[in-house]
């Protein structure tokens, strides 16, 4: 299933750094970074969906870009 992604404005960033969770406020991808796909998870609230974040691998090495999927109106 797809859904598409609100927009970059509302994206929070996950980085693991020496065991500890970053977390910052933005989309903040370098230029040769790019959206390859995502992992679609329920969370209860933000802080439920950094700590998920936090647990995926990519998180030690790069980053974990959070946001919601838009609510389309049908």
């Amino acid at each position: 299933m797809g859904a598409p992604l609100e927009q970059t404005t509302t994206a929070t960033t996950v980085r693991v750094r020496n065991s500890k969770t970053v977390v910052t406020d933005g989309p903040f991808a370098e230029t040769k970074e790019q959206l390859g796909g995502y992992y679609l998870v329920e969370a209860k609230d933000l802080d439920d969906a950094i700590a998920i974040a936090s647990r995926i691998p990519g998180a030690k090495h790069g980053s974990i870009e959070v946001r919601p999927i838009m609510k389309i109106n049908m």
